[in-house]
């Protein structure tokens, strides 16, 4: 019941404000404000269901230390971005045909922010952390990684190999984020800066989803498995190196502090005694 209290009580909100927020998608100065406070509003719904359901205080989104953590994470994934785009430059699979729209960029600013924070507190906040105490880390992982991508799979241009590059990307990497650092803001960041700079900044597609134009007015082309195809960079093999590569430094990130979980003693983990240093 605490899981599907907590689940219902986030999607509630996604849905509401994620069709807000796609009805004005074509309208920079409105998707901006409307996808900021879906965000905040997403936010204040999974802090108030926790302290519900249960009796604690949820340090895994406290305003302390939220700001310096999302920043972190930001960078992190503007920085994943930029690598993957820059290599598949390099073989001319990315061409910058001039200028996109700067209030494209503005709006996509608002609608990512929606996206990544609803994500993110209904697979990390949610699925994530309430199946880990049953299951223990690495099954947890594995487990909601598979269910992101499968996720993905009713996005427009999708298929299989997407979906298998957003659960290896996204899924566990951003589980892996959020098994170091025991909140929610730094894996917020990493995948707001990832679908930003994707998008509002260069001007590609976003998981198979043809977005306003961004800074940049970009195509991609040549082979699938370097550009990505129709389905975007993310189911690019460069992307999925970079989502290996950061996997694999946040799990011994999170086995040197000592917050992996194993499956013989998985129980509640209590964030509070886990806070990001």
């Amino acid at each position: 019941m605490r899981f599907l209290k907590q689940l219902l009580a986030v999607a509630a909100v996604t849905f509401v404000g994620g069709n807000i927020v796609g009805a004005v998608q074509g309208i920079p100065l409105l998707t901006l404000p409307l996808g900021i406070a879906t965000a905040v509003l997403a936010v204040l719904t999974y802090a108030w269901v926790v302290r519900r359901t249960e009796r604690r205080e949820p340090t895994e989104v406290a305003l302390a230390g939220a700001v310096a953590a999302t920043r972190r994470g930001v960078l992190i994934g503007v920085g994943m971005c930029v690598a993957v785009i820059v290599n598949i430059a390099l073989v001319g699979d990315y061409q910058v045909n001039g200028m996109g729209s700067v209030m494209g960029m503005l709006g996509l600013f608002g609608f990512m922010a929606a996206a990544a924070v609803t994500e993110e507190l209904l697979f990390r906040g949610v699925l994530f952390r309430i199946v880990e105490e049953r299951t223990g880390t690495w099954i947890a992982l594995m487990l909601t990684g598979a269910i992101f991508g499968l996720a993905h799979l009713f996005n427009p241009n999708a298929n299989l190999w997407g979906a298998i590059a957003i659960a290896v990307e996204a899924g566990f990497m951003l589980g892996a984020c959020y098994a170091a650092t025991r909140n929610l803001w730094v894996p917020i960041g990493l995948h707001f800066g990832w679908n930003f700079a994707l998008a509002g900044i260069f001007g590609a597609e976003v998981s198979g989803n043809d977005t306003a134009k961004g800074l940049l007015d970009a195509a991609t082309s040549g082979s699938t498995l370097i550009s990505g195809g129709k389905f975007g960079p993310e189911a690019s093999l460069y992307a999925v190196l970079a989502g290996v590569v950061l996997t694999v430094v946040f799990m011994r990130l999170a086995r040197r502090r000592d917050r992996i979980v194993p499956r013989r003693r998985a129980a509640r983990v209590d964030p509070t005694a886990t806070l990001v240093k």
